[in-house]
């Protein structure tokens, strides 16, 4: 209320009288000749002297103005910042990610449309990239990981069916499919615990009663790469993760269907967050 009172009192001392102040501030006269009033009342002070229709500033009005003036500024300084911000002309969006497969064309269209939304994508394995979301350290995650919580908000951004991915001189390289018990002949590399792709491909063997003779645990796609083209093994791999490269060659598990499905996350709470919400409509939904 206080903030109110000062800038009628503002108003009036720089336009000379409450009909022109009422005026600028959009505003009833009645409204302006009561906040000052109220000042004057609470604080037992004279801050105009009134000749009629025109209104002076008393002393004690004149010591106040520069003070005033600089709240007045403040405020407006204050208004303009939360305008920018809601019509994403600055900002700061923080996106996890266990990849950019699935976000990375969302982060490019975004970042074309909002240029003044300083962004950053940090790479990791999903239940990383839920922990970093859920301690405010990210605004927006993307996870393998299907979490069901009250405190999230969840869509599905992409459905993505496991290849077997081989070296082109493998012996399984000539096959256009693959069984998981002919990939369980061979060593088997896997991603780190915490990993879908590691956590599907075991499920996978295991519900089949496949048991897998040799693995070897790497924690990168890109390092998993560069074990398959230097013949270290074999792996299971998203199709849409699986680099374009001679040196590999792709099949198809014969025998199941495995598909990961990635999923976009934020805090239910901070969903109608200017910068999180403009993100939410450009991410596309996977029925």
């Amino acid at each position: 209320m206080l903030v109110a009172e000062l800038k009628s009192f503002y108003a009036v001392a720089r336009c000379g009288s409450v009909t022109k102040a009422a005026t600028l501030l959009g505003v009833s006269q009645p409204t302006v000749t009561g906040h000052l009033r109220q000042l004057e009342a609470r604080y037992g002070v004279e801050l105009f002297h009134r000749q009629g229709r025109a209104m002076n500033l008393s002393d004690m009005g004149r010591s106040l103005m520069p003070m005033v003036e600089k709240l007045v500024q403040q405020e407006n300084e204050i208004d303009f910042r939360l305008r920018d911000a809601s019509e994403l002309r600055e900002g700061i969006l923080r996106v996890g990610a266990t990849g950019p497969f699935y976000i990375m064309d969302t982060v490019r269209r975004y970042h074309e449309r909002y240029r003044g939304v300083e962004l950053s994508l940090t790479i990791g394995n999903s239940q990383s990239m839920l922990r970093a979301l859920q301690d405010y350290q990210i605004d927006i995650a993307t996870s393998s990981f299907l979490m069901s919580d009250s405190h999230l908000y969840r869509r599905m951004i992409a459905a993505d069916p496991l290849r077997a991915v081989v070296h082109r001189s493998h012996p399984l390289a000539e096959r256009d499919t693959v069984t998981l018990e002919a990939l369980a002949a061979h060593t088997l590399l896997l991603r780190e615990s915490g990993s879908m792709t590691r956590q599907l491909t075991e499920q996978a063997f295991q519900d089949a009663g496949i048991p897998v003779r040799h693995t070897i645990e790497i924690g990168s796609r890109e390092s998993i790469r560069e074990a398959i083209l230097c013949e270290m093994g074999v792996s299971l791999i998203p199709s849409r993760e699986i680099p374009a490269h001679d040196g590999l060659v792709t099949l198809r598990v014969a025998d199941v269907e495995i598909e990961m499905h990635e999923f976009l996350y934020c805090l239910q709470e901070r969903q109608p967050v200017q910068v999180i919400a403009r993100f939410l409509e450009m991410t596309p939904i996977v029925q």
